[in-house]
């Protein structure tokens, strides 16, 4: 059964599937996240650190913009409450929070949940941004998903049915001159 054996409705469910699993990795990424704001947000003594925190984690699914957007309401609230020192350790809380999600929790919640390895999530969206600005990387989670699930069912398809194997034709023998001895060549 080849690659365009598959009907559309296979297709259809394959793409889907991925693209499900995406959106379920998305947003166990927007709640740990939500998580760490929510946590950092207390301890630095932000009022509204859960509604913060909430802003925070939903703004992940806005790639590149999400989490700006997400530190702009309590940065603001920090700077100007008594002391002012909370809006400068809540933008170091961005940075750690910015860190954590991009080389650890995102790679690792993709792998697991996606099966996309940790260095494909994260290239992919950086040469999706190169090629094509914004779209590449709002479209590369769900577009990365949805390659590596071809790539798995391709290779389930292959332990499946693997291809006929064909042996290389051996070339004809050639009979030796009536002397017994290979003819030989004056270079």
């Amino acid at each position: 059964m080849a690659f365009r054996d598959i009907n559309v409705r296979d297709h259809a469910r394959l793409t889907g599937n991925a693209v499900m699993n995406w959106f379920i990795a998305a947003c166990k990424d927007a709640a740990c996240v939500g998580l760490l704001w929510l946590i950092g947000l207390w301890i630095i003594g932000v009022p509204w650190a859960p509604l913060w925190a909430f802003i925070g984690g939903a703004a992940q699914f806005i790639p590149n913009l999400g989490p700006i957007i997400g530190v702009i309401g309590p940065a603001f609230v920090g700077f100007f409450s008594h002391d002012s020192m909370k809006g400068i350790y809540v933008l170091i809380l961005y940075a750690i929070i910015v860190v954590i999600d991009g080389l650890f929790l995102q790679p690792y919640i993709m792998k697991r949940t996606v099966k996309v390895p940790i260095w494909a999530s994260i290239t992919f969206p950086l040469v999706m941004g190169f090629f094509f600005n914004f779209i590449g990387v709002l479209l590369s989670g769900p577009i990365l998903a949805v390659i590596y699930a071809y790539k798995h069912h391709l290779g389930q398809q292959r332990i499946q049915h693997p291809a006929p194997v064909v042996p290389f034709p051996q070339p004809p023998h050639s009979q030796p001159p009536a002397g017994g001895q290979p003819p030989t060549t004056n270079d």
